[in-house]
């Protein structure tokens, strides 16, 4: 015979992650049957967010309001960032978001990197033929974890790795 649990009690358990995600206690999602809506909504009245200006009333977000963050590079950081294996993204990345909020253009001279802030800017150099490029940080990547940095179109072809699709690179910061 199968066991049914009533509507109510399976939305609490559907929402006991949530509430212990917004630190509400737990105790009230999974409290007895006879617990009314109004209880219910008055916990979480607390963890209402207002709007913002850059949510629309459907509830969406418009990405082209919101500002990227500008992180800084550590004013201490001096020495070179090593060297690894670059590749580029291009014509199937171009437009989309990047992880800082701008859009991605691969005519542009910029690249992603895993730890270094955004608005960073690095000189990258081909080992293979010494031809360098100094490319800005605007996103997170790559997702290879063979990779060390992935360059833009733009300046993969600055470098000569468009032919291999990757190469080995030596990066330095540039300090402002």
């Amino acid at each position: 015979m199968e066991r049914r649990l009533p509507l109510q009690r399976i939305v609490r358990l559907a929402l006991f992650p949530v509430a212990l995600a917004v630190g509400a206690d737990a105790s009230l999602i999974l409290a007895g049957e006879g617990q009314d809506q109004a209880t219910f909504s008055e916990h979480f009245a607390s963890y209402d967010i207002p709007a913002q200006a850059h949510v629309r009333t459907d509830g969406a977000v418009d990405l082209a309001e919101v500002e990227a963050p500008i992180e800084t590079a550590d004013p201490a950081s001096t020495q070179p960032l090593g060297e690894g294996t670059a590749s580029y993204y291009g014509r199937r990345f171009n437009g989309r978001r990047t992880a800082s909020g701008e859009a991605f253009d691969m005519h542009a001279m910029t690249a992603a990197h895993r730890t270094l802030p955004f608005g960073t800017m690095v000189r990258v150099t081909n080992l293979a033929n010494d031809r360098s490029v100094v490319v800005r940080i605007n996103d997170r990547g790559p997702v290879s974890r063979s990779r060390l940095i992935d360059l833009s179109r733009a300046a993969a072809e600055e470098i000569g790795l468009i032919s291999r699709g990757h190469g080995t690179v030596r990066l330095e910061l540039i300090e402002s």
